[in-house]
């Protein structure tokens, strides 16, 4: 708090007027100055008339005439005057000294009974354990978290968040160390006041500079005046005028498998500024604030992906202007984003602020898939509406499309922007110049076609203005993937199904995203990415016949499995390849009448993949046909296999076809070569070829249900079983 009061100096009149007026002058001063500090007006209205009526009687008690010295004749020379004034001035010192202290032992009664008035309430309202006070230290007792500490902990380990030294364990010794905190600055004596200005010129080190949210909370918990917590913060005044933060919104940038550190999407909050609100082109105007990892770069990137996995790494906020963040999306990533207001209160887009000003130098450990860019913003919107507990209503793993899917399921989603990637409008000058040859009867040549291409991916169209400072008026129509709109992350499916003349039931589990076969709409076209799925197998077996499969078996597990298409002939730019690391069973090539057996296998696929087909008119969508061809690489390792293990290399091809919204076929074949290594054994093979095809449909009941048909055959004769069809159920949640 900065309380100014105005002094009249002394000193100037005194050198003015007669040695004998110096001495009524001084006497009158020192009579006016004890009964005035008791009537100066105190901070705070919550402080009781009888308060101020004690501070008056205890300064006043003394009497002025204790303080004059002995009456003097109008006779004295000027060396007894000398020694006179001499006298009077140790008296005046004196007597300010005892005003002082008689001004501080107030200062302190008035605390005590502040802190008296503020405890009942607090123990009358239970504020230690509201759950907004203890979401403000990092308290969170329904947050689902794999890794995390206790419920009973703060996330917190920095001493410098807390005001307690138990602060960190106990959320109301944390309450308490505030309220004294408080108590002191809001009842400073007007001197000491200046005085610890005087020695902190910026007074930053104020705890209502260091925690203004936890102030700002206890001011309306409290009903302590808004002019009370009034105090000067230089830096955080700064701050804040620097984002004039008016309005918040989300946004979200889509999957992009060519960085696999970005493969499950970001979301990172725009700050707006009133100009922005204004004119959302303004965007030079706007900041971005961003959660993030804060890895060593030098760590290659198993080693970078593993630590950001366990919280070996710590978390950074990062707060950049907004055209700078948006242009790595669009022109280096190029990936389309989403950006979604936020339908936040003013009050309460002001109290986010002044909560990230407070934990924006924290270092705290940073979980890819529990404490993330997306966990963080539920985080910050828990703390202004603790009736929402949105991140209890995750499972462990944070997804950022799950997030955007929740928030509009809690209508905090006021309005939503797209805004395309730079490829999105090449390809849209793509299909554009494509259907006006068509409708002219022209059809373009193979190399004109390679052409064109080429002169779109060289195209420098952007959303982006050439100074990447404002955004342009969108010129196309928003392509089908909207995050709001996609399918659950999570699956389960039950199947039937017949493997040789062996009939089973098929039980499934997908803990994230999607196949080229799932429903389309919300995601990149063509995009492929499974995570932490399993399958277990129920046989019924006859036992009666050779070669019988166990009655229960692990059918495979995948821990992830992706490819990533760029087709040659689309405006996109990037390879298409492909990788895999699960378990799986495979039949063994290499010994007659081989069976299945559950291996490790970890894969890598390189080529090509085409779009075909016509493309949704005034999108930048690529057509909806894919085709593609992958040179591939495979190691499996089990000890049901001949040696332990093989290697393998080949081909894989295949066809995704689109027959309507809610049906979708793909057809693969896999050529590969395998090899276990030389053999004296008699009818063993070391090396062979053994090639499968495979052939999936689905149709999509709606949104969240789907069946779907898979058929396998394995084309050579060392195998027990060539074929493998199922039919599945698969419910999305």
């Amino acid at each position: 708090m900065s309380m100014k009061l105005t002094s009249i100096s002394i000193d100037a009149t005194l050198a003015k007027i007669g040695p004998r007026a110096r001495l009524s002058v001084a006497v009158a001063g020192l009579l006016f100055s004890v009964p005035a500090y008791a009537f100066l007006p105190t901070p705070l209205a919550v402080i009781e008339p009888d308060t101020l009526s004690s501070v008056a009687s205890a300064s006043a008690s003394a009497s002025p005439s204790e303080s004059l010295p002995p009456e003097s004749s109008t006779d004295l020379s000027p060396a007894d005057f000398d020694s006179v004034a001499l006298s009077e001035s140790n008296n005046s010192h004196s007597t300010e000294q005892n005003t002082q202290d008689n001004v501080v032992s107030a200062s302190d009664v008035t605390t005590e009974q502040l802190l008296s008035t503020w405890r009942q309430q607090v123990k009358t309202d239970n504020l230690a354990e509201h759950t907004t006070w203890r979401r403000l230290l990092y308290f969170y007792d329904d947050k689902n978290n794999a890794f995390g500490k206790k419920k009973t902990e703060s996330l917190v380990d920095d001493s410098r968040f807390f005001l307690s030294e138990n602060g960190q364990y106990d959320s109301g010794a944390e309450l308490d160390a505030m309220l004294v905190a408080l108590a002191k600055e809001l009842t400073l004596p007007p001197t000491t006041n200046k005085q610890q200005l005087d020695g902190h010129p910026n007074n930053n080190d104020s705890v209502l500079c260091r925690f203004p949210a936890r102030a700002a909370w206890l001011t309306q918990q409290l009903n302590i005046g808004d002019v009370s917590l009034s105090t000067e913060c230089p830096k955080l005044d700064e701050w804040m005028s620097t984002l004039a933060p008016e309005q918040l919104s989300i946004v979200f940038a889509q999957e992009y498998l060519d960085n696999p550190l970005s493969a499950f999407a970001h979301t990172l909050l725009r700050i707006d500024s009133k100009e922005s609100v204004a004119d959302p082109t303004q965007i030079q105007h706007a900041h971005a604030l961003n959660y993030t990892v804060d890895g060593d770069p030098d760590d290659s990137f198993p080693i970078y992906s593993v630590k950001s996995m366990i919280g070996a790494y710590g978390s950074l906020i990062e707060i950049d202007p907004y055209p700078e963040k948006l242009a790595k999306y669009l022109h280096d990533d190029e990936r389309d984003t989403w950006t979604y207001r936020l339908n936040l209160t003013p009050s309460e887009v002001q109290q986010i602020m002044r909560h990230v000003w407070e934990t924006k130098s924290l270092k705290m450990p940073y979980y890819f898939t529990t404490d993330n860019c997306t966990s963080e913003i539920l985080r910050l919107i828990d703390v202004v509406r603790p009736q929402q507990s949105l991140l209890s209503k995750l499972p462990y793993a944070v997804i950022p499309s799950d997030v955007i899917q929740l928030l509009s399921s809690k209508n905090l989603l006021a309005s939503t922007a797209y805004t395309p990637a730079d490829n999105t409008l090449r390809q849209a000058q793509l299909n554009e110049i494509k259907q006006q040859r068509q409708q002219l009867g022209y059809h373009n040549s193979a190399m004109q076609t390679v052409s064109e291409i080429k002169s779109a991916q060289l195209n420098p169209i952007s959303s982006l203005s050439a100074d990447s400072q404002r955004l342009l008026k969108r010129q196309i129509n928003v392509s089908d993937n909207n995050p709001t709109d996609r399918h659950p992350l999570q699956l389960g499916t039950i199947g039937i199904g017949q493997r040789g003349d062996n009939d089973y039931i098929d039980i499934g589990v997908r803990a994230g995203f999607h196949d080229t076969l799932d429903h389309a709409s919300g995601y990149p076209q063509f995009f492929n990415l499974e995570g932490l799925a399993a399958t277990l197998r129920l046989y019924d077996t006859d036992d009666n016949k050779p070669n019988q499969p166990d009655s229960v078996v692990l059918q495979n597990l995948t821990v992830i499995r992706g490819r990533s298409f760029n087709p040659v002939n689309s405006a996109k730019k990037g390879k298409t390849w492909g990788a895999s690391i699960e378990a799986m069973r495979v039949n063994d090539g290499s010994q007659k009448d081989g069976t299945d057996h559950l291996v490790g296998s970890v894969g890598y696929e390189t080529g090509w993949s085409w779009a075909f087909g016509n493309p949704s008119q005034g999108t930048g969508e690529m057509p909806s046909q894919l085709c593609y061809t992958l040179l591939a690489g495979t190691a499996q390792a089990g000890r049901g296999i001949n040696k332990g293990f093989r290697v393998g290399a080949g081909v894989n091809a295949g066809c995704r076809y689109q027959i309507n919204n809610q049906l979708r076929a793909q057809a693969e074949l896999q050529l590969p070569y395998w090899y276990h290594g030389s053999s004296d054994a008699s009818n063993v093979r070391g090396h062979y070829w053994q090639p499968i095809s495979s052939l999936g449909l689905q149709y999509d009941i709606d949104k969240k249900q789907a069946l779907r048909i898979n058929a396998n055959y394995d084309w050579q004769d060392r195998v027990d079983t060539n074929d493998d069809i199922q039919l599945s159920y698969r419910r999305y949640f």
